[in-house]
């Protein structure tokens, strides 16, 4: 059976099951690749990104790539079923970075991104965290990196077939529907 492509974003808090069910989304499909935005930074990332490669299945392939999604989107589109991104969060982290906190070079290169996501070839899953709902950031990097993350996730919100937010481990559909689970 073939299915139809989708593109399918998943929001949700630090620790509210977005990665697990992206995993889950993505059990039903044949070859999936992982597309990692982390970095290892610090024993405490490294660790982090260890936990997640044992926790994926191993068939699948891992791409890490922490800048230059459209890339990623362009060259492996055609060659799997379903690219998972996680995450959007970092990758905006990454951005800033690179672009040295200049937040229009910053939503630029995510306009990229999202020009790329709306012409790929296969499904897409991808993660981000929701910052929007806590406290006002006390520093400007702080502030900006909000409101860059706010603004990339309404541009692939708006470039979804599907947008999730995780609750507690349960899935609320915003956009679209919950496509069945494995």
């Amino acid at each position: 059976m073939t299915r139809a492509k989708s593109i399918t974003l998943i929001l949700g808090g630090a620790r509210s099951g977005k990665s697990r069910l992206a995993q889950e989304l993505a059990a039903g499909y044949s070859p999936v690749a992982f597309v990692a935005t982390a970095q290892p930074s610090d024993d405490e990332m490294r660790r982090k990104i260890e936990r997640h490669k044992a926790d994926r299945p191993a068939e699948w392939s891992t791409i890490e790539e922490p800048l230059r999604l459209e890339s990623v989107l362009q060259d492996q589109g055609s060659t799997h079923s379903l690219l998972l991104i996680d995450c959007l969060t970092l990758y905006t982290a990454n951005l800033m970075t690179a672009e040295r906190n200049d937040p229009e070079a910053v939503l630029r290169r995510a306009s990229l991104f999202c020009e790329a996501l709306k012409s790929v070839g296969t499904s897409v899953v991808l993660v981000s965290n929701e910052v929007g709902g806590g406290i006002v950031p006390m520093h400007p990097a702080g502030r900006m990196f909000r409101d860059l993350l706010g603004e990339i996730n309404q541009r692939v919100a708006a470039v979804a077939d599907n947008v999730l937010v995780m609750v507690a481990g349960l899935p609320l559909v915003v956009k679209g529907q919950l496509e069945a689970r494995a």
